[in-house]
């Protein structure tokens, strides 16, 4: 089967890229693998239009509306290999079934690797989160807490200080010179050096955070930035070019989201170093608009 564009990815990116695709009444292929990285949040914030709803809602809406175009299609799967053929490319499931298409759009985002204390993933979209911008204003004027991943998190801690009260646990990944230890102060932000042994539900809405030497303390979240890395190894096999963050990798894309691939455009969180669903339906747009116009302008 020939498309003339298959879209890896069917979350914000993905789906937004095929719609502008789409629109252009082109052939359109979306391959979706059913991992959306915000599946453990209950709720998306900060999206204009659709604040406090779930991210499964707006994504089954963006889908339904995706297949009313009669030249879409739609596959629950996964994409293992997509090669250079011809004046186009090949693309392979791991189901063995093939296509063929004449441009390729990555929307095929990011996981994160949390750090290693017991307890984290449980919480992970509950009361353990990544973005204020997100979740910020949810649980702000409340006791908040930062734990290190690196020397980033210093910066984290003062960007979260504006949404409420914050303790940076350490976890015993910091010591903050003493530049650092008066921009902490500054912030009002409390430095607390020992090494976090477990997070849990506090019963009332938090979390509880304990420390060794069996101490402990109460938050009403825990921001945290964990490192990512790219959820397919689709763009590394197509040759794509990336660069270095200090959380991970993101594939290198030109204003018009081409990669260093041509006739391959990527979008959303595998795409670009900061991360929210805003972006990701902006460079999806963009990815499906160029990928049309390069059809037609060669």
């Amino acid at each position: 089967m020939q498309y003339d564009v298959i879209v890896f990815g069917g979350s914000f990116a993905g789906l937004s890229a095929a719609m502008y695709a789409a629109r252009g009444r082109r052939k359109v292929l979306v391959i979706d693998a059913g991992q959306p990285r915000n599946r453990f949040a209950e709720h998306s914030r900060g999206f204009f239009g659709q604040d406090g709803r779930s991210p499964s809602d707006i994504l089954d809406e963006a889908r339904r509306q995706l297949l009313a175009y009669p030249a879409v299609k739609v596959i629950d799967g996964r994409a293992d290999r997509a090669a250079v053929a011809g004046n186009g490319f090949e693309v392979r499931m791991d189901n063995g079934e093939g296509f063929g298409t004449t441009r390729l759009v990555l929307a095929t985002g990011v996981r994160d690797i949390l750090p290693d204390v017991p307890g984290l993933a449980e919480q992970w979209g509950k009361t353990v989160l990544h973005c204020p911008y997100c979740h910020g204003y949810e649980v702000a004027d409340g006791p908040l807490g930062v734990l290190a991943t690196g020397p980033m998190s210093l910066h984290q801690a003062e960007l979260i200080s504006d949404w409420g009260d914050v303790t940076l646990f350490a976890n015993g990944l910091l010591s903050p010179d003493a530049d650092q230890a008066r921009a902490l102060e500054k912030r009002n932000i409390r430095f607390e050096p020992a090494k976090v042994t477990e997070v849990h539900d506090n019963g009332s809405g938090g979390l509880a955070v304990r420390l060794d030497g069996d101490r402990g303390a109460s938050v009403r979240a825990l921001f945290t930035a964990p490192r990512n890395v790219m959820a397919s190894p689709l763009a590394e096999r197509l040759g794509c070019t990336f660069n270095e963050g200090p959380l991970g990798r993101a594939i290198v894309v030109d204003d018009k989201q081409e990669t260093s691939v041509p006739g391959v455009y990527a979008a959303g969180d595998a795409a670009r170093l900061m991360h929210n669903i805003a972006f990701a339906v902006s460079g999806g747009a963009m990815a499906g608009v160029a990928a049309h116009q390069s059809l037609v302008f060669g």
